[in-house]
């Protein structure tokens, strides 16, 4: 589906006299990246430029506006969408989940399953269902269950799921990988049945490191 004409315009006036640092700061998104999508071009490239359902589910929090139309106006939903919420997928074996512009993969342990990003009528629902099984935002448009996490390379912030360390795996980017740190050294302990060592120096302060138990 296309996006609606004037789609930029609608942008700049929901924000209206609120200005782009403050729309930034309730949006989380940045100032520069608000003016681009309300001119619909990156000012870099002058490429044109689309925001993603996340993008716009930020906003609309920030705007107070219904998501739902977001969506349909940026062109993801039908107004006659009738669809339900959310596919009827097993979230406890998914192992992470990556969010495109037009579709959502869900990877299992030996397959992924593709669903229409038109299916996410009810998005904060969506992410609350996430956060209920233990999904963790590692990176852009990208979802990791902490209960299939079996190793951690810390160096390269990737993440496993398995013990060995050579099957699939994703990567996290700095910001995440510095706030979930401690969370995901835990999730791989407790699923591998380990234990976690602290180690505690002037200089370091508090570290923690997994240690098997034998």
């Amino acid at each position: 589906m296309k996006q609606s004409d004037g789609f930029g315009k609608f942008l700049e006036q929901l924000r209206g006299k609120m200005s782009l640092r403050d729309a930034a700061y309730k949006s989380g998104l940045s100032h520069a990246y608000i003016r681009d999508l309300e001119l619909e071009r990156n000012r870099s490239t002058n490429d044109k430029i689309k925001p993603s359902p996340d993008t716009l589910k930020k906003l609309s929090d920030a705007y107070n506006i219904s998501y739902t139309e977001l969506m349909i106006k940026a062109g993801y939903l039908d107004n006659q969408e009738t669809q339900a919420a959310l596919p009827e997928i097993d979230l406890k074996e998914v192992m992470f989940i990556e969010l495109g512009a037009k579709e959502i993969t869900y990877h299992q342990q030996d397959s992924k399953m593709v669903r229409n990003m038109n299916s996410l009528v009810d998005f904060s629902g969506f992410l609350d269902k996430l956060d209920e099984h233990m999904f963790k935002k590692v990176d852009n448009d990208l979802f990791v269950n902490l209960h299939h996490l079996r190793k951690y390379m810390e160096k390269e912030g990737k993440l496993f799921f398995d013990d060995q360390g050579q099957g699939k795996y994703v990567t996290m980017s700095a910001l995440r990988q510095k706030k979930y740190h401690d969370l995901i050294l835990r999730s791989v302990a407790a699923n591998t049945g380990n234990s976690l060592e602290y180690n505690f120096g002037r200089k370091t302060g508090k570290s923690a490191s997994i240690i098997s138990i034998k």
